[in-house]
């Protein structure tokens, strides 16, 4: 079920929140655990029924695992060795599901066999709800996870507002949530502030994300040649649809949680303003830099065994972190070129170096940009065919009605003609990409608003209201959030 459809708006979200509540109301703190449960299951199962059994048998595992590492004593199995297991389940799991045509594909081009690949569907979320149980079994591990009963886990990993696309959670900052006798009361302060941060997820993912879907699908998918205004559109339009249509779901995650008295945690934070790599991944999808900062950086060793072995586990966490978003060599070398960024950077502080704030962004924002592109692509070929065309000078079109003034040039430098015409663009295009980077520089994220809401003037109340009803009247197509195929 999508966030941004007819049926979770009016359907599911407003029966599940009344009996929730009204279950808590008669004090049936345990039946209504139950039940969010329950909708949460159906909620998952929406799309494909076939694939709860697989979450919940991940649930029962990973929380008779975590169960045992707490009485690893007691039942004399060594706490490593067990949590080696857990581990080991999940990666198993995981890899089966997302990574079995890419491990055959390969294996086939390697040794020249011919091993049908069985095409297996992702279920959705396992790469979110796999990486929140390994941080439990971790935490657990660890002694850092106190709470553990069997609804409040199910709770814990099923809780739809982050089941499909995140954040990833930590057992510890949910648990005394779910305990808290003053979030069994409906809260009209977070009510109100939940629907306004859910208002703008789903403006940003029905009006702006969808948008740009339509000019950055048709340059990475349908196009067979582009010109180098449309492929700089093209990677543009993707780079902006990733923002809009992730922090939209974050946006939308956070809104529809804070209804029901659960601040799940922040996991975006205008990345587009940062001034350099480091700066991008602590402010781009949070709760994964903080896994991979946490559950496999520092366990390699982090930057506490020499410069070298710092780099190399710099490089093999972010190739951790291109594998785990999808199962392609063009993500692989999405995440190399990101640990490789980090390395630069870390080297250029370690020598003193400094830099002009402009010129910082202008890099870091271009870099991230064009990696995008081996981040969307769906083979290297599709990627060069926008990268190549976005360094070439030989295919420039131009608009005639604005660059008369160069009619002496035409078919020597460049060429008139429809210049978005084969993403599907007109003119509008430049409007939105423009438009888009004004906004992710210069506004208030959703964060900051929320942080001042009940300070804020009342236009803005309405702003959102009327943001509410264009985005409902707009929504005539129901498209999946992008990090859904994560």
């Amino acid at each position: 079920m999508l966030f941004n459809s007819y049926e979770f708006i009016f359907a599911f979200l407003p029966i599940t929140f009344i009996i929730y509540f009204y279950l808590l109301s008669k004090r049936l703190i345990l039946g209504a655990k139950i039940f969010l449960v329950i909708a949460s299951l159906f909620f998952y199962g929406y799309w494909n029924f076939n694939y709860v059994p697989l979450i919940l048998l991940s649930i029962f595992v990973n929380y008779g695992v975590g169960l045992s590492l707490v009485n690893h004593e007691r039942i004399k199995i060594p706490s490593k060795t067990i949590l080696i297991f857990g581990i080991l389940f999940n990666v198993g799991l995981l890899g089966y599901f997302k990574y079995t045509d890419f491990l055959l594909e390969n294996f086939n081009g390697i040794f020249g066999s011919n091993i049908p690949l069985p095409h297996i569907i992702l279920p959705l979320g396992i790469s979110f709800f796999t990486f929140t149980q390994i941080a439990f079994l971790v935490d657990a591990y660890r002694r850092e996870a106190k709470e553990y009963s069997l609804i409040n886990y199910m709770l814990f990993v099923t809780y739809f507002p982050h089941l499909l696309a995140g954040p990833i959670l930590h057992h510890k900052e949910m648990m005394p949530q779910f305990a808290s006798k003053y979030n069994w009361v409906k809260n009209y302060r977070n009510i109100a502030l939940g629907l306004f941060i859910f208002s703008i997820g789903l403006f940003k993912k029905v009006v702006i994300a969808d948008t740009f879907a339509i000019w950055a699908n048709a340059g990475f998918d349908t196009a067979t040649t582009l010109n180098l205004i449309e492929a700089w559109a093209t990677s543009l339009s993707y780079t902006f649809q990733l923002y809009f249509d992730f922090s939209g779901y974050c946006d939308m995650a956070i809104g529809i949680s804070l209804m029901f008295n659960i601040k799940l945690p922040i996991n975006f934070n205008s990345p587009y303003k940062a001034l350099d790599i480091q700066d991008f991944w602590r402010r781009w999808h949070m709760t994964l830099s903080r896994f991979l900062r946490d559950y496999i950086y520092i366990p390699l060793g982090g930057n506490r065994k020499g410069e070298i072995r710092t780099y190399v586990n710099l490089l093999s966490t972010f190739l951790i972190g291109g594998l785990w978003h999808g199962a392609g060599w063009t993500f692989i070398v999405w995440g190399a070129l990101h640990g490789v960024a980090l390395a630069i950077h870390r080297a250029w502080q370690s020598l003193g170096f400094k830099m002009n704030k402009v010129l910082a962004w202008f890099i870091t924002f271009n870099f991230v940009n064009i990696t995008w592109i081996f981040f969307r692509a769906k083979d290297f070929d599709s990627a060069m065919k926008v990268l190549g065309s976005m360094f070439s000078l030989d295919n420039i079109v131009l608009p005639e009605k604005y660059f008369k003034f160069l009619v002496e040039y035409n078919d020597i430098y460049f060429r008139y003609g429809a210049v978005y015409e084969d993403i599907l663009g007109k003119d509008k295009t430049t409007t939105f990409i423009l438009v888009g980077l004004l906004v992710v520089l210069l506004f208030k994220n959703s964060m900051e608003l929320r942080v001042t809401f009940f300070k804020l003037p009342k236009v803005f109340i309405y702003i959102s209201i009327i943001l509410m009803i264009y985005t409902l009247t707009n929504m005539t197509k129901f498209t999946e959030f992008l990090y859904f195929n994560f």
